[in-house]
């Protein structure tokens, strides 16, 4: 049945899915008290999933699509592990196809193969989440031209009738037309082969509300405090039943029972391996791998670029991503933590990989990087392998003596053939009655009513921006027009509805509201994984805080206190998992002012001009007085953001020697895009344009 299966088209199988499965919340979603409450009173189970990442949601939407009832619990938020902290891409696995032809490993081979029918179906079911993404390997020496082009050919051949595009070879002036900030010295010509790229939170998200939608229960912010046991009729030897569950939010615990538990936590598999039975041995090897985003102008808009080979052998991914530039990936091994953090070690590390690949005239800065994250790769531990990288990415699904099933290892583009093999597996051990898996071309949730022209609807139909609109359906597919009939109307001749949460980026303040009904229970819910403006620019998520603070806040009635104790969590998550805390050491850090004696009494000259009284320090005041001169007017809740950015000991004042270490740091490009450094060059050169202003004119003097 699974080679037919693989043999006939997705269109077929979605058809054949469709038609036989039954989709009762199909207009809307229980609330979460509702999903709880089915948790809490339903007297068993078949299937209860422990783990909401993308492996979790996808076992939960194979097992209720077979018709078993099924149950899902997620300690933290749908998606809020490693499944939103990817490189971004559905794709087969380039260098695991390079291992598998130089060492002639057939297993390598077929996760190659499997990985590129998984590509191809999840292109399929998430139109809106996912879209094919030219990449760009850069040849630099001659002999490595052929090398490369039968290793990536491979990859198209392997694909078979499932591969995107055909890849093809670029002359060296053709590789410089089409990303023209890429080094030109010694550079040969260029490959380019093409891989699926997609929104990975928001992908994890429709995968669990797929379930929900078809009957699943399923609760965020609900963790297992310990497993549920009974003996066997027949053996007498104690098994799994259940789990015994505590709502994070209220504190409320109660029992969930299931004839089958599966276990899909990821870094965290084995903490619950241990509930299980405390003897038992670790088979999950963490490894951290960190990704950075720099601004959009650092890559064209619809290629990335592959260094298949840095300074220490790891591969590096260069890509667009939401008209940004991901960057990444690290590969070190690490401890398992619930909130990784990116240290600067790595940062630089791919800041440096990045420099060499583009031209000396674009200058790569520290200060560019707008966020950083780090995310928990749950590798399966092969007992000979030395390091990390020469860990299989493949997976393993495990029952342990008390019948607890474990899916462990694996990878994003793999989740559905991951959760298949999982719920066959469950459905042996535990006798389940089911059919096979109907997954494959089952659409996702927005995928079905998405086209690629839906936006202009919500221009026409609606009044939303260009931009805004194209955002929604992006992100949304069919839904977003529950997202646009929330929207408010903004009172200005354009856009008539949708007002931004912050300028720069296309979200809007209704998508907080409609993030609530897709499950959000906290701020930080809504900056990383509903929107991924957390994931974007540090600074901008921060801006946007207090607003999504009060728009939650009415939605979940929250109290003065509970608004108060969400932002602080939201600004603690950017500091420390975001990256901000990087960006910001870079300033406290530069103690040392590495600045000529000339560059020094230039920017003094610069600060005297705010600093009449030679105090050796600005306040607000000061530069607001200045302002007022050139008739430049900024809110002053803005301006006291603006110093506080370089207040390195956080008085209330920018002193002289802060100052001066703000510029040094400008120079060396660890600071770029400092409001107060670019504030004040304008004036100067505004107050320069003006001359001096005469004794008579200014009243009189002394």
């Amino acid at each position: 049945a699974s080679t037919l299966r693989q043999q006939l088209p997705a269109r077929l199988a979605y058809v054949e899915a469709q038609g036989e499965l039954k989709v009762p919340f199909k207009d809307a979603l229980p609330t979460r008290e509702e999903q709880l409450s089915t948790l809490r009173n339903t007297e068993e189970f078949d299937v209860l999933v422990v783990g909401g990442g993308a492996t979790g949601s996808g076992c939960a939407l194979d097992a209720v699509t077979r018709n078993l009832k099924t149950a899902l619990v997620e300690r933290s938020d749908f998606s809020s592990g490693t499944s939103s902290r990817s490189t971004k891409l559905i794709h087969g696995g380039v260098r695991y196809l390079q291992k598998a032809i130089m060492k002639l490993d057939y297993e390598q081979y077929m996760m190659v193969k499997e990985a590129l029918h998984e590509r191809a179906n999840l292109l399929n079911i998430a139109p809106h989440l996912s879209a094919p993404l030219p990449i760009m390997l850069p040849v630099y020496k001659w002999w490595q031209l052929p090398y490369y082009w039968a290793g990536i050919k491979m990859y198209d051949l392997v694909a078979g009738s499932q591969c995107l595009k055909s890849s093809y070879v670029l002359s060296k002036s053709k590789a410089l037309e089409l990303f023209p900030m890429l080094k030109k010295d010694k550079l040969v010509g260029a490959i380019v082969y093409y891989d699926g790229q997609h929104n990975d939170a928001r992908m994890n998200l429709a995968i669990a509300l797929t379930a929900a939608r078809h009957g699943a229960a399923i609760a965020n912010y609900t963790e297992v405090v310990h497993l549920l046991k009974k003996p066997d009729p027949k053996t007498g030897q104690e098994k799994v039943c259940g789990a015994h569950c505590r709502d994070i939010i209220t504190g409320q615990e109660f029992d969930v029972r299931a004839r089958c538990v599966i276990n899909a936590t990821g870094p965290f598999t084995d903490s619950l391996r241990k509930m299980d039975n405390q003897k038992t041995a670790n088979i999950c090897q963490p490894s951290a791998g960190v990704h950075i985003v720099i601004p959009g102008y650092y890559s064209p808009d619809n290629m990335g670029l592959l260094d298949p080979a840095t300074s220490d052998g790891r591969v590096i991914f260069f890509l667009p991503w939401e008209k940004m530039t991901v960057a990444g990936t690290t590969d070190t091994p690490t401890e398992v933590t619930a909130h990784p953090i990116p240290v600067e070690d790595d940062i630089n590390f791919i800041l440096s990989e990045v420099r060499n690949y583009l031209s000396p005239d674009v200058e790569v800065r520290r200060g560019d990087v707008l966020a950083a994250w780090s995310g928990i790769r749950p590798l399966v531990t092969d007992p000979n392998s030395k390091d990390t990288q020469s860990i299989c990415r493949n997976h393993i699904v495990n029952i342990s003596d008390s019948g607890l099933i474990t899916i462990a290892g694996g990878k994003w583009t793999t989740y559905r053939s991951m959760a298949e093999e999982t719920l066959d597996t469950a459905i042996k051990a535990h006798n389940l009655s089911a059919g096979p898996s109907r997954t494959v071309g089952l659409m996702l949730d927005g995928g079905k009513d998405w086209t690629p022209t839906l936006y202009i609807r919500l221009v026409q139909d609606y009044g939303l921006e260009n931009e805004v609109a194209q955002h929604l359906a992006a992100t949304y597919g069919g839904r977003a027009f529950e997202v646009a009939k929330m929207a408010q109307v903004t009172g200005k001749r354009w856009p008539i509805v949708g007002k931004r949460l912050v300028s720069e980026f296309p979200y809007i303040e209704s998508e907080v509201q409609y993030a609530v009904k897709e499950y959000a229970c906290t701020v930080i819910d809504v900056i990383a994984r509903r929107t991924r403006l957390g994931f974007l620019n540090v600074q901008a998520a921060d801006e946007a805080l207090p607003r999504i603070v009060e728009i939650m806040g009415n939605e979940l009635q929250w109290t003065e206190q509970k608004k108060k104790e969400e932002l602080e969590a939201a600004k603690k998550y950017l500091h420390l998992e975001m990256g901000y805390k990087a960006r910001s050491e870079q300033l406290s850090k530069t103690t040392e002012i590495s600045l000529t004696a000339p560059e020094i009494a230039r920017y003094k000259k610069r600060f005297y001009k705010f600093d009449k009284e030679s105090k050796g320090f600005i306040t607000t005041v000061d530069v607001q007085q200045v302002l007022e001169k050139l008739s430049i007017q900024i809110d002053e809740n803005a301006l006291h953001e603006i110093l506080n950015e370089v207040d390195l000991n956080k008085n209330g004042q920018v002193e002289l020697d802060e100052f001066l270490q703000l510029m040094s740091a400008v120079q060396r490009g660890q600071i770029s895009d400092s409001r107060l450094a670019i504030l004040m060059k304008t004036v100067e050169e505004g107050l320069d344009l003006r001359g001096p202003v005469s004794v008579d004119r200014s009243g009189g003097g002394v």
